[in-house]
């Protein structure tokens, strides 16, 4: 399980294709584009970047292969649709319905996912990293977790914390993610909420036997309660060196 985490807080998705990339429908494309109505459509491998396809019938299109990067898909129809290895790269898929569809491979990096309609839909493999909106039947907690370390690592504290919540929201004794949480906090000089968290990680910790992440949560604590001029001696650890390598220190929490 921890390794198919950490995967997934690299993100590198490897696709393997055992048959030629298929093209696009020509008549399909161009009905899309001029009437927004192809239901059952071949539109695979079509090149559809920054399409206007607000409240598009797409419903059973084979749409895998396709670059739909930032196109707007608000409001859109993709019911059964077919969206293996498709690219939604900051995609605008605010209320579009997605009931039955294919979703292996996609990437979704991004992307906007408020509203989404899931009945009946699986995410194989999925890159959802820096996505917005995602519904918490998408992911697991660990996998909400290690989406925020990845945002965090990247310097998107606000983003870090977004998808923490969402860790905690569905587990709410996550100690890790409440520890985490705080280390975000911290690092946007939110000092009380991150010492919230961290007393809260702690005791979670603890009540859970969990010696490395009580003492993490303790020097956590510890550089929270110093003054805000102290000055580390010379051969004394720095919690800072800590939170510089915060993403290999957190990724120890996911459970194996």
């Amino acid at each position: 399980m921890k390794n198919q985490i950490i995967a997934t807080v690299a993100f590198v998705t490897t696709v393997t294709l055992t048959t030629a990339v298929q093209a696009a429908n020509p008549e399909h494309l161009r009905q899309l584009l001029a009437t927004k109505q192809c239901q059952n459509c071949d539109l695979s491998g079509a090149g559809l970047v920054m399409a206007d396809l607000s409240g598009a019938d797409l419903s059973g299109a084979n749409l895998a292969l396709a670059n739909l990067s930032r196109a707007n898909l608000a409001g859109a129809d993709l019911r059964g649709a077919n969206l293996t290895s498709a690219s939604l790269f900051g995609a605008n898929l605010n209320g579009a319905k997605l009931g039955g569809a294919t979703i292996a491979g996609t990437d979704l990096r991004n992307a906007y996912l408020y509203n989404i309609e899931l009945t009946n839909v699986t995410f194989n493999g999925a890159n959802l990293q820096g996505a917005a909106g995602i519904p918490s039947q998408i992911a697991t907690p660990d996998e909400f977790y290690a989406l925020g370390v990845a945002a965090g690592e990247k310097g998107n504290q606000q983003q870090a914390i977004d998808y923490f919540n969402q860790a905690i929201a569905i587990k709410p004794d996550y100690a890790g993610a409440f520890l985490a949480r705080g280390i975000a906090r911290y690092q946007l000089f939110d000092r009380t909420g991150a010492f919230q968290d961290a007393q809260i990680a702690e005791k979670m910790f603890k009540a859970q036997n969990n010696l490395n992440g009580t003492q993490t949560a303790q020097a956590f604590i510890m550089e929270l309660k110093a003054p805000q001029d102290t000055k580390v001696s010379a051969g004394k650890p720095n919690f800072m060196d800590f939170v510089s390598g915060v993403a290999s220190v957190l990724l120890q929490f996911l459970p194996f």
